[in-house]
């Protein structure tokens, strides 16, 4: 009978290739880090080959593992599926993927339902949820499926699981949250769902990370009024709280589990 493994090699990836879909900053780096820094080669992209290029170096410098930036676009599938290829003729293997890519059209207001353009909400959905769906479509089909194994890590958001309370934006030059981001959210996790029981038999896991808000230099008050609707009063913190989440949901730490959604918001969606 073999020996249980230790906790240090359930979480440990080395001779992994993960891609970091939107990975050359805030919580995409982070994530991308900390892939690496568990033992995964890196494959990160950007819409800008040089800020790529430069999250990359620090990647490798920091941790000594081969890291390379790849120009995407998620929502154009022609541009998903060359990069897909360019980055197996480049590692030979992608063993996780973390969809991350995100965005929102923002506005001063941020033009609510009943005046937000179909335009605004057409871009939205098509990078956080199309952009999802193609990335997992050609990684699944030209890596993961032929090996029998992989890992995706959808990144949803505490605005896939609830409403928004607005009135945190009181008082503040931000535009507010929109009901597209939210659908899109909200189809991310679900996607997750059906991607899990769909890629099962394939032994392909598929889970969601759903982050609360973490502080980027916001106003004092608008991190007062977030905090004070977050159980533990504050907001996440880049450079650490995504870490450990996306490393455990890549590894063989979480070998028995797939479908699930793991909220990272303080307990914000808990009351």
């Amino acid at each position: 009978m073999n020996p249980s493994p230790t906790v240090h090699e359930l979480f440990d990836l080395s001779g992994q290739v993960a891609l970091v879909t939107g990975g050359a900053r805030n919580l995409g780096f982070d994530m991308a880090l900390a892939l690496a820094e568990a033992g995964c080669d890196i494959a990160l992209t950007s819409r800008s080959l040089e800020q790529g290029c430069q999250s990359a170096e620090r990647i490798s410098a920091a941790t000594g593992r081969r890291a390379a930036a790849f120009t995407c676009d998620v929502r154009f599938e022609d541009q998903v599926e060359a990069m897909v290829r360019a980055v197996l003729a480049r590692f030979g293997r992608i063993d996780v993927l973390v969809n991350n890519a995100g965005n929102v059209i923002s506005t001063p207001d941020n033009a609510p339902l009943e005046k937000r353009p179909l335009e605004a909400w057409q871009y939205t959905i098509d990078v956080n949820l199309t952009g999802v769906f193609l990335c997992s479509k050609h990684v699944t089909a030209l890596a993961m499926m032929p090996a029998r194994r992989g890992v995706i890590v959808n990144i949803g958001s505490t605005a896939g699981l609830v409403g928004k309370d607005r009135r945190i934006y009181r008082g503040t030059d931000m535009g507010g949250a929109t009901i597209d981001y939210h659908a899109a959210k909200g189809g991310v996790l679900n996607m997750t769902r059906d991607m899990a029981v769909y890629l099962a038999p394939y032994s392909i896991r598929v889970n969601c990370i759903s982050p609360g808000g973490f502080w980027r230099g916001h106003s004092e008050t608008f991190n007062r009024q977030y905090s004070d609707q977050v159980p533990m009063g504050r907001m996440g913190q880049d450079g650490k709280e995504m870490k450990g989440p996306v490393v455990f949901l890549a590894s063989e730490a979480s070998s028995y589990i797939t479908g699930a959604n793991l909220p990272v918001d303080g307990g914000l969606t808990a009351w």
